[in-house]
């Protein structure tokens, strides 16, 4: 079975096909993302409206693309997917338009996919890809979660942020120190010639004994230190900020994301969303797992941030355990998060 997925539900127009095989994992049969980076960037950030009318724009040229890369014609797909949300609701409406309207043309279902599933799900796309169960860290521009994961269907919460994601905390921290968008990208270039001992910022619930996280803080602390820097701050002065708050959320991240996978008692960790794409994040959780004796697992690196193959793979796997159709379909139900005494004793 074909799927063919869609994903508008920000300032990425993702389109890829994924087939199903019996007895073998999904396959990715094509991929084509267009990022608006570039367009967004004279603005500081993403605007909602050119957001929607770029997605017009690119995603019919993007099919074509996809289906050329694949030797596939429509007439072979047998489901359509698309991001159903969380995300911009014009840019929303664009992915499920089309993939609607297609379906119709088509003849064939449609499915929405919640657009954390598929980031949850995106290292299946690797190889090799992760076993169930696993701990997952959730990590983009607006989400910060983990999660145990026993399979496709059947999520745990085991903390999350209670103010801004790490996504946020890298773009905003990046904005005040003057580095444009997108920021968190940029901030760790710079941080690659910076000390990451320079300045002492928080790390913001690293000791509060649960696995929440909170990165409103630490953007405070580091527009004090901007300011402390003066309005004629040198290059290395920057540099070093930047290692500082690269170092900071990442020190939080990768603790709490152990730890999650100490008390679990699995060996697996597997790590989605664009912040997973950030090489002191993936090194230091490499070090730990491997202390543990667990293995980290990511998507692949082109594919951390948003993509039409996700969305596709997250519904090949939902209809491969008969839950893209029926009052499951499109669902990202996750069980209540863990009773700290619980995890404070499967920790210790």
């Amino acid at each position: 079975m074909i799927v063919l997925g869609f994903e508008s539900s920000c300032d990425e127009t993702g389109v890829a096909l994924v087939q199903t095989r019996p007895g073998a994992a999904p396959r990715l049969l094509g991929e084509a993302l267009h990022s608006q980076a570039e367009m967004h960037a004279e603005y500081g950030g993403v605007v909602p409206e050119l957001a929607s009318r770029d997605h017009i724009r690119r995603v019919l040229p993007l099919v074509r693309q996809v289906l050329a890369q694949s030797e596939c014609t429509l007439a072979e797909v047998d489901l359509v997917a698309y991001t159903r949300g969380p995300g911009l609701a014009g840019a929303l409406l664009v992915g499920a338009g089309v993939a609607v309207a297609l379906g119709a043309a088509l003849g064939r279902p449609t499915f929405g996919v919640h657009h954390l599933e598929g980031h949850l799900l995106s290292p299946f796309l690797a190889d090799p890809a992760p076993e169930f169960p696993f701990v997952a860290l959730l990590v983009s521009g607006g989400h910060t979660q983990l999660m145990r994961v026993d399979a496709v269907g059947s999520y745990e919460l085991l903390g999350e942020t209670i103010d801004d994601a790490a996504g946020e905390a890298f773009d905003k921290s990046a904005k005040l120190l003057g580095l444009g968008y997108p920021g968190g990208p940029a901030l760790s270039r710079l941080a690659e010639f910076g000390d990451a001992t320079a300045f002492a910022l928080p790390r913001p619930l690293l000791h509060s004994g649960d696995l929440d996280f909170s990165f409103a803080g630490l953007k405070t602390a580091v527009m004090t230190q901007h300011r402390k820097l003066g309005p004629n701050v040198c290059e290395q002065a920057l540099a070093d900020l930047a290692a500082s708050t690269q170092a900071a959320i990442v020190d939080v991240l990768s603790a709490k994301a152990l730890r999650a996978l100490k008390a679990s008692g699995t060996k697996r960790l597997v790590v989605a969303g664009g912040v997973g794409a950030n090489r002191r994040l993936r090194e230091t959780l490499d070090a730990g797992a491997e202390k543990l004796g667990a293995r980290v697992f990511y998507p692949p690196l082109a594919l951390c941030t948003d993509n039409g193959a996700m969305i596709a793979m997250a519904a090949a796997m939902r209809l491969e355990r008969g839950l893209a159709q029926g009052s499951t379909a499109g669902a990202f139900d996750v069980r209540p998060r863990w009773p700290l005494d619980e995890l404070s004793a499967a920790a210790s």
